[in-house]
C-alpha cells in the first residue's frame, strides 16, 4: 500500500520556509552588511521572520523600520544597566509551568515557546520555555488551577506565539477552556496575523468562530507598512468570526519613535478593522536597550499624537511594572506642545 501524505497548511509551509540567514536577508533586500552596524554572530535567539513579512521591507534601505525589528546586531551584547532577563516578573508571578496570575480576574497561558517572527526587543528572549512551558499533558495542571478559582473570568493565551500550534491542538486547548463555566472571554495575544496573514485560514476559523467564549485578538504591529491588504483580510477574517481586534504596540527607536510614524500606524490599523489600543514603553529586557525611547520624548509624542488624532486613534501609553495588578498609564506630558 502506498502511504498517503496530508500536504502541509499554506501557513506551515510558509513557516517552515521562514528566513533564518542574515546573509540571506540582506541579498534579497540588495544591502550591503558594510552598509550596516555589526551584525551579532552569536546563535542563541537566532533570526527567524517569514518571507511575506520581508517583502514589505524597503530594499536598499539598511534603516527600514520592518528590517530594524528583525535583524539580529551586535550591540544586542553590549551591557546595559538595569535591562534585565526577565524584565516583567513573568517568573515570580508564575501559578504553575507557563501558567501566569498577575492580574485579577485573568491568566495567561504560555502555550508555546515557538514564534514566527524573533522580534529583537521580545521582552520573553531570555524565558526559560523548557522549563516554564507545558507539554501538552501537563496543560492538565493550568486547567484545573483555572477550574479552582472561580474569579477567574479570562483566559489569555500568549507565548511565543499560541498560533504557531497546529490548530488540532489549540483548538482542544480552547474547548476544554470554554468548558469551563466561570470562563467567560479567551484573549489570544498573537503577531501571526501581521507577519503571518495565511495563518488565519478556513482550518482555523472553522473552530474558532464556533466557540461558546467572547473572543479576543490583540495583534502586534509596530509600523504601519506592516499592515498590507493580506494582513487586513486576516483582521476581517478574525472579526467576521465574532473575535474584537486590538493592537498592541511597542515604542522603538529608529522604527515609529516620530509622531508622523505612530499617527499613519493608528490610521492604518483602524483601517484595516483593529483599535490602536496600548502603546507600551520598552520592557528593559537584556538585548534591546538600542531600541529605547526616553520617557520624556514618548510623552511629548503622545502629547503631539492626541492634538493630532481623534481620540479612538490614540493608544494608552502605558508601561509594565512587575508587582502592578494592571499595566501602569505613563503620566501626561504637562510641557506645552510645540
Amino acid at each position: 500500500m502506498i502511504p498517503l501524505t496530508v500536504p502541509r497548511p499554506r501557513w506551515q509551509h510558509e513557516l517552515q520556509q521562514a528566513i533564518t540567514d542574515p546573509a540571506e536577508l540582506l541579498a534579497l533586500l540588495e544591502l550591503d552588511a558594510a552598509a550596516l552596524p555589526p551584525l551579532r554572530a552569536t546563535t542563541d535567539f537566532p533570526l527567524r521572520v517569514p518571507r511575506g513579512f520581508v517583502a514589505r521591507m524597503r530594499k536598499r534601505d539598511p534603516a527600514d523600520p520592518l528590517l530594524r525589528q528583525v535583524l539580529p546586531l551586535a550591540v544586542e551584547d553590549a551591557p546595559a544597566p538595569g535591562f534585565v532577563a526577565d524584565p516583567v516578573g513573568d517568573l515570580a508571578s508564575a501559578a504553575g509551568p507557563g501558567l501566569l496570575h498577575k492580574y485579577h480576574g485573568r491568566v495567561l497561558l504560555v502555550a508555546t515557546g515557538a514564534c514566527a517572527v524573533h522580534c529583537r526587543y521580545c521582552f520573553r528572549r531570555h524565558f526559560p520555555y523548557a522549563d516554564e512551558n507545558p507539554r501538552p499533558e501537563e496543560w492538565r495542571d493550568a486547567l484545573d488551577y483555572i477550574r479552582a478559582d472561580a474569579s477567574i473570568a479570562e483566559v489569555i493565551l500568549s507565548g511565543g506565539d499560541p498560533l504557531s500550534l497546529s490548530d488540532r491542538r489549540l483548538a482542544a486547548l480552547a474547548h476544554v477552556i470554554a468548558s469551563i463555566p466561570h470562563v467567560r472571554r479567551l484573549r489570544i495575544h498573537t503577531r501571526q496575523p501581521v507577519v503571518l496573514p495565511e495563518r488565519i485560514d478556513a482550518a482555523f476559523l472553522g473552530w474558532f468562530a464556533p466557540l461558546r467564549l467572547e473572543k479576543v485578538v490583540v495583534v502586534h504591529a509596530n509600523h504601519a507598512n506592516e499592515i498590507n491588504a493580506q494582513v487586513a483580510e486576516a483582521f476581517a477574517a478574525l472579526k467576521d468570526a465574532g473575535a474584537a481586534l486590538f493592537n498592541q504596540s511597542v515604542l522603538l527607536a529608529g522604527v515609529n519613535d516620530s509622531v508622523a510614524a505612530l499617527a499613519d500606524l493608528s490610521e492604518a490599523l483602524f483601517a484595516a478593522g483593529a483599535i490602536p489600543y496600548y502603546l507600551h514603553l520598552l520592557d528593559r529586557v537584556a538585548g534591546a536597550a538600542h531600541f529605547e525611547v526616553p520617557e520624556t520624548h514618548a510623552l511629548t509624542l503622545h502629547a503631539k499624537l492626541r492634538a493630532r488624532l481623534a481620540g479612538y486613534l490614540v493608544p494608552r501609553l502605558v508601561r509594565e511594572e512587575p508587582g502592578k495588578d494592571s499595566k501602569t498609564p505613563v503620566a501626561e506630558v504637562a510641557a506645552e506642545i510645540h
